[in-house]
């Protein structure tokens, strides 16, 4: 008989308090970060996060957990899962 791997879906939360604070999980890199952008790679493709003031108050790779501070307007995603770089090629054109 064949074993079967149990295929585990992908979870991702973001939690956005009061367009102040943002938690991310699922994040595997920070590809590019200032005041103006956070763009990272997720389980579930690249996102970017525009704001003003922004900076990272917490990165922890081992549990793929990010916290971003600042004045947060749009969070993108920019790519999905398994393509590879589309948006951050138009993005910075």
């Amino acid at each position: 008989m064949e074993e079967k791997k149990a295929i585990k879906p992908k979870i991702q939360n973001i939690l956005l308090e009061n367009r102040q604070k943002l938690l991310i999980s699922g994040v595997l890199d920070v590809e590019s970060f200032n005041e103006q952008y956070v763009i990272v790679h997720t389980d579930l493709g690249g996102l970017a996060v525009r704001g003003e003031g922004l900076h990272i108050s917490r990165l922890n790779m081992d549990s793929g957990e990010l916290n971003v501070e600042g004045d947060i307007l749009s969070l993108e995603y920019t790519e999905s899962e398994g393509s590879k770089g589309g948006f951050f090629s138009r993005l910075f054109k």
